[in-house]
């Protein structure tokens, strides 16, 4: 599944805070929203109190190469669920080496550490996280308007 050079470590950026303004440019950059909402919920994640937010980055070395993080709400009109996954990335030049299952993975645990049972994920994706013990929900309205796939997964079951 690695290349014999790959060394990977996940960052949780609230014990990293050094890594604040990389998280912030490299989630900004990726999914193209304003870097201001990034700033605001990544530094929120390094003072809070509460178990959300949290930001991740995963590197190889010095490169960062994915990303999530773990929040209250992903612009879902439901607010009683949480926490929710959100952000998930992996460059394009590594996927299909199972990284992306790696950080859903470290997002269950983390979110089981956090004192959650569930984890939710808002997709278009169909297959992908059904790959990874993640169930269908059922399709839940955006605060934007029109309904997304929603899935859900017990965080004190490993996924698989």
């Amino acid at each position: 599944m690695w290349g014999t050079n790959m060394h990977y470590e996940i960052i949780n950026v609230r014990e990293n805070p050094e890594y604040l303004e990389t998280a912030v440019d490299y989630f900004s950059s990726k999914w193209g929203i304003d870097r201001q909402i990034y700033h605001a919920s990544i530094s929120d994640s390094i003072s809070t109190k509460k178990p959300v937010p949290r930001w991740y980055l995963m590197k190889d070395g010095e490169r960062i190469i994915g990303a999530f993080g773990l929040i209250e709400n992903d612009f879902m009109v439901r607010k009683d669920l949480l926490p929710w996954l959100c952000a998930l990335y992996i460059e394009e030049d590594l996927r299909g080496k199972a990284l992306g299952a790696l950080l859903l993975e470290h997002g269950r645990k983390e979110a089981h550490e956090l004192g959650f049972s569930k984890l939710f994920i808002c997709t278009d994706h169909i297959g992908y996280y059904e790959k990874y013990g993640w169930q269908f929900f059922g399709e839940e309205e955006s605060e934007f308007g029109g309904k997304t796939r929603v899935y859900v997964v017990d965080t004190a079951l490993p996924l698989t």
